[in-house]
């Protein structure tokens, strides 16, 4: 499965409502909104000005992303905040900055003069749900430039891994007897990423794994050398991605580029805007303790899988070569237990294939995740991002209630820590202060987890996340 594809346009479940009320019948034409429309459905990108001319309703369409946010707080969609306002000024400059914008040779000469040089890019940091993923959206949905893309950076590390190791096995084998030549295969990735995009907007920009933060700064800084602009939102500043990972030294000169060709933006107005007082979907989130849970969750699984054109089975999904069985599914109807999704060894790869095919997932038996359950915390946090960014519902069963499931006590002396430390040489007080052990990682990550799980309760995700409909429409 590609991770993400040439001219794409999504959009988070925080951002969808803002772009829905671009198609309002009190901005735009009920032509408009029928063009626009139709091409997100069909997944195409979105050139907002020529949508809105090829519609003949250019009067009644947005200028561009700051516009567009003010309307959103004129007829009441959004409350105004000065935060999101001051980002949304400085992305909207970008936007007219980008218009035409290209990082490939216009002819055979222009090869042979000097490069115009490209805009700088922004990484816009802050709290969980204030409305950084919101605004970047509303941004990429206008800027005109043809090749942009826009992905979940999960996503996009996968598939530069997955280009990785498709140029080294397209190398000669190395004959007997004779040394392979060094290869390196990081620079021809960036080249091939660069000619599908001079735009890349990255939704949760984290590093947590030592492969990818060993190739971070060639990869970018070959991007940038070649015109890519890049604008990405992350809970974290730059100067603390990769904070306390392994061999983090040889991270640290990646920072240094990337604040080199993007200015850092805050955006923290202290509000989790996920948390206010929506509409609920009705009761999703379950505890053991109560009364006929199991079987109420039962009860919800066969109301939906009544509604799917299929028998309920196992699903086996083949993903990379390998295979995995989820027990119980129905059409896109997934039953699942912690354990299968989380105590097995399973990735952002599997949780992307399982949002691709499912848009509602049962988990059951969520645990109390102490420091002994690092690693399922850490895949949980990671299937949340998935699923969240796919739209698809949740439906939960766990010990404890959300705020309290994650917690930063009990047994320190984990034998998998104590192996991990041995293999790596390293006396286990020296060993503590790295988030691998610490579940410092974790912890910061788990509020984005709760923040997103919150709104995926909400009546307005629950319908946003019905595919069904989508078909039929």
């Amino acid at each position: 499965m590609a991770a993400w594809g040439p001219l794409s346009l999504t959009m988070s479940p925080s951002a969808s409502l803002g772009f829905r009320c671009l198609l309002t019948e009190k901005h735009s034409s009920r032509k408009l909104l029928k063009s626009l429309t139709d091409l997100c459905r069909r997944g195409y990108t979105v050139k907002a000005q020529q949508a809105v001319e090829d519609s003949g309703g250019s009067a009644a369409g947005f200028r561009g992303p700051l516009d567009h946010y003010n309307g959103l707080i004129r007829d009441g969609s959004l409350r105004e905040d000065e935060h999101q306002k001051a980002v949304m000024q400085t992305l909207d400059q970008l936007h007219k900055t980008l218009r035409g914008y290209s990082n490939t040779p216009t002819s055979f000469l222009s090869k042979f003069f000097t490069k115009p040089k490209p805009p700088k890019g922004y990484y816009i940091f802050g709290d969980v749900g204030t409305g950084k993923t919101m605004v970047m959206d509303m941004f990429y949905s206008y800027v005109e430039t043809e090749k942009k893309k826009r992905v979940h950076f999960h996503g996009f590390m996968l598939d530069v891994h997955k280009r990785i190791h498709r140029l080294k096995q397209s190398m000669p084998k190395r004959k007997a007897g004779k040394m392979a030549k060094s290869y390196d295969p990081i620079a021809p990735v960036a080249a091939e990423i660069s000619e599908e995009a001079c735009l890349l907007c990255f939704d949760e920009f984290q590093v947590t794994d030592i492969a990818d933060a060993m190739i971070l700064k060639q990869l970018f800084q070959n991007l940038f050398l070649n015109g890519v602009v890049v604008v990405a939102t992350s809970n974290r500043p730059p100067e603390d991605l990769y904070k306390n990972g392994l061999q983090r030294v040889n991270f640290v000169p990646f920072i240094a580029v990337l604040q080199k060709y993007c200015q850092t933006l805050r955006l923290d107005s202290g509000i989790d805007y996920r948390k206010r007082n929506r509409p609920s979907a009705g009761k999703l989130y379950f505890l053991s303790s109560e009364p006929d849970a199991e079987v109420t969750l039962d009860k919800m699984f066969d109301e939906l899988a009544f509604k799917q054109n299929d028998i309920t089975r196992p699903r086996v999904l083949n993903i990379q070569n390998r295979k995995v069985r989820l027990n119980k599914a129905c059409g896109t109807i997934a039953d699942c237990t912690f354990e299968e999704l989380c105590d097995r060894p399973l990735g952002a790869s599997d949780y992307l294939e399982i949002s691709r095919l499912f848009d509602t997932v049962f988990i059951r038996h969520i645990p109390l995740l102490t420091l002994n359950k690092k690693t399922q915390a850490r895949r949980l946090i990671t299937l949340v991002d998935a699923l969240y960014d796919h739209k698809v519902r949740v439906v939960i069963l766990a010990d404890h209630p959300l705020e309290d499931i994650f917690v930063h006590d009990g047994d320190h002396g984990h034998d998998e820590s104590h192996i991990l430390m041995d293999d790596l040489g390293l006396k286990r007080e020296d060993a503590s202060s790295l988030s691998i052990f610490s579940g410092e990682e974790e912890m910061f990550a788990f509020q984005r987890t709760v923040s997103r799980l919150t709104e995926m309760q909400t009546e307005e995700y629950w319908l946003d996340g019905d595919r069904s409909m989508k078909s039929q429409a």
